[in-house]
């Protein structure tokens, strides 16, 4: 054992270990979470909240070759606060040094961070916590079958939204919410667009206070596509509009990558078996409509400023 612990201490700062369960193939989360943790480093602490990210983890192993924490899915953030308490005392102390310092990193699934958790988070936020909050939405309870969480789109068919109609409430605007709290920073990033992901979290790290991070975590098994998709899906997002890559600083909203041609919404709709229900055995074309409504509402009130 001794000998296997030394081996993983001698693994690269930025390897993310996955010593544990498996995760499900072609997982958006994870793309974007090695894409994350390959800047951020080992010189970081994850609070981890219960969701499908902690299922990386098997006693004694932990998924970072960095500091992990794992809390129950509604606490991730009075956790943040604990641990980040813990290392200004000890700085002020001088027990350790700059240089040894942590980034505290709160990682939470979609299910904590729009609902559960959104109290204690809101609560740090308020504090000014200097710590990192990164969501990987994958747009309902992945861990436990992907029921319906309050970041499912409108008519997504979930395991607890079934009918003809799918999920027939709608999206919560998680960005907006965390910005009106008026944090050092909130971004909305995908695996599947690196480089804005890269700049975003590069910001972040640089920055003081609260900085939210919102990544579209496509789910080949609770979105019902092959996995070999994953990017082809995360892209199409982006180009049909549906998920605006954006960013909030010094109280303005600033968006990062506007598809100069967006492609109907149906182009990303027809990947996905939960949506497959508005095209067989008929299509829905009033459910289409509004759905495709709802996007271009939103990008002429951008491009009408």
């Amino acid at each position: 054992m001794n000998e296997n612990i030394k081996k993983l201490k001698d693994l690269p700062s930025t390897h993310l270990m996955g010593t544990g369960t498996p995760m499900c193939a072609g997982c958006g989360g994870l793309e974007a979470l090695h894409q994350v943790y390959d800047i951020l480093g080992k010189n970081t602490v994850i609070i981890n909240a219960a969701g499908c990210m902690t299922l990386l983890s098997v006693y004694p192993f932990t998924p970072f070759s960095g500091s992990w924490i794992y809390t129950a899915m509604a606490s991730a953030p009075a956790g943040a606060q604990g641990v980040r308490d813990a290392l200004d005392i000890l700085r002020k102390k001088g027990s350790i040094t700059e240089e040894e310092d942590l980034q505290v990193v709160v990682l939470t699934g979609d299910g904590s961070a729009y609902g559960m958790g959104m109290s204690a988070t809101s609560g740090a936020m308020d504090r000014d916590l200097d710590f990192i909050y990164l969501c990987y939405d994958n747009e309902g309870y992945g861990n436990t079958g992907q029921q319906y969480s309050q970041a499912t789109p409108h008519a997504a068919q979930t395991a607890t939204s079934k009918s003809a109609l799918g999920f027939t409430g709608y999206k919560k605007d998680l960005f907006s919410i965390w910005a009106a709290h008026k944090p050092a920073y909130v971004a909305t990033v995908i695996g599947s667009e690196p480089l804005d992901l890269a700049k975003k979290i590069e910001k972040a790290k640089g920055l003081k206070g609260p900085k939210m991070i919102i990544a579209l975590s496509p789910c080949p098994t609770g979105w019902d596509f092959d996995p070999s998709k994953t990017v082809d899906i995360g892209k199409l997002a982006v180009k049909t509009g549906i998920w605006p890559l954006k960013e909030y600083i010094d109280g303005k909203v600033i968006h990062t990558k506007i598809p100069k041609k967006r492609l109907n919404i149906e182009a990303y709709l027809k990947e996905q078996g939960r949506f497959s229900h508005l095209f067989e055995p008929t299509r829905n074309e009033s459910l289409l409509a509004e759905l495709q409504k709802k996007v271009d509402t939103y990008w002429e009130e951008i491009e009408n400023g």
